[in-house]
């Protein structure tokens, strides 16, 4: 009796192991388009949280992708030997990287097209290989960047680069940036905009980073991809087409027409950019829904500054009343009244306040993408 139990403990027991799935892995290594982002940061989402819902079964997304990151940086910090250590036979390794090799003001995350970001990726393939795992390349997810009606290409010479490590390595590649970029115009520069954070309640206009609709979408492009060079991929079988008919989230309300005093709106602060002294902000219609532009007026106390820094947008100064010293580039003026200032993207500047009246100038930009 004794024997018979065992042996029906043993067959009960082989039976449910082979009835387990077995459980592969999908590691992605990757920058803020793949990356995984909580509540507090809605509607922002990375497409990398969104690809579990379309694998099949037995695949398990583990996906390590970090905002901020380049191919560069992430070796740097020892974030692929963390996936290397986890690594085995039959395991994926998803590889997106671009957006984050091309700020070429960062040192830390900088790498040439043609010379850097070719042999770092070279790295990535080669732990995956090493390990029994497959790498798969991916291009970089388009910007939705629009210029006088037409998208631009952002990342041309990496998706080159990558594109041409692939085929000599024999590397299979998800060409990211192509269908993404198609995906953007099959929809159109407004229409597109709901898939991205452009999120007025937040005071965001963000062409580079997704909404939970976007990055579903883009998770479904890297599926499609995927099956488009592998027809036994992990992932459904699903078609760009697919993909487009993916619907956006209903657009924000636009808020209605207003009238603010400044006097309910001021606030108290340092100097902008590490500036000195304090002065009075007047950030007007900074609730409004359906308005990409930021407008405020800045008065400058006896003493303030606006700290020497690096553009990462253009902008639109205005001076009302007082005078200032005006630092841009390598040149070095007094502006007062009447006196408007373009600063563009890159360009170095610093405004500091002179004499006894308060400097105040009107400010106007369109939010960074973050």
């Amino acid at each position: 009796m004794i024997r018979f139990l065992s042996l029906m403990l043993l067959t009960v027991a082989a039976s449910a192991s082979a009835a387990a799935p077995v459980t592969h892995r999908i590691f992605i290594a990757g920058d803020s388009t793949a990356a995984a982002y909580g509540p507090e940061r809605a509607p922002q989402a990375g497409w990398g949280q969104k690809l579990q819902a379309w694998t099949t079964g037995g695949w398990e997304v583990r996906n390590h992708a970090v905002g901020g990151r380049s191919t560069r940086s992430f070796i740097d910090e020892g974030r692929l030997d963390a996936i290397a250590a986890e690594l085995r036979a039959g395991d994926v390794l998803l590889i997106q990287f671009g957006h984050n090799d091309a700020k070429r003001e960062d040192a830390s995350r900088y790498t040439d097209p043609d010379s850097d970001y070719p042999r770092l990726l070279q790295r990535y393939v080669d732990t995956a290989r090493s390990r029994g795992a497959t790498p798969v390349l991916i291009t970089p997810a388009a910007r939705m960047l629009y210029d006088f009606r037409s998208l631009l290409d952002t990342h041309g010479r990496y998706t080159l680069a990558m594109q041409a490590l692939a085929a000599r390595e024999k590397v299979p590649l998800i060409d990211l940036d192509r269908s993404s970029s198609a995906w953007i115009r099959h929809h159109g520069e407004q229409d597109a905009k709901p898939f991205f954070m452009f999120v007025p309640e937040q005071g965001k206009s963000d062409g580079t980073h997704f909404s939970e609709a976007g990055a579903d979408a883009v998770a479904c492009l890297v599926a499609a991809g995927w099956r488009g060079i592998d027809a036994a991929a992990p992932v459904k079988a699903v078609t760009a087409a697919d993909c487009h008919a993916l619907p956006a989230p209903p657009a924000t309300p636009v808020s209605p027409s207003v009238v603010v005093n400044e006097r309910d709106i001021a606030i108290e602060q340092p100097g902008p950019h590490d500036g000195l002294g304090t002065t009075t902000a007047y950030p007007f219609f900074s609730d409004a829904t359906g308005f990409d532009l930021v407008f405020r007026k800045r008065a400058f106390h006896p003493g303030a500054t606006i700290g020497d820094h690096v553009n990462d947008k253009d902008e639109i100064y205005y001076v009302l009343s007082g005078r200032g010293r005006l630092t841009l580039n390598d040149t070095v003026r007094e502006v007062g009244p009447g006196d408007a200032i373009l600063t563009r993207n890159g360009d170095r500047h610093a405004l500091e306040q002179l004499g006894d009246e308060e400097l105040v100038i009107f400010i106007v930009y369109r939010p960074v993408a973050r």
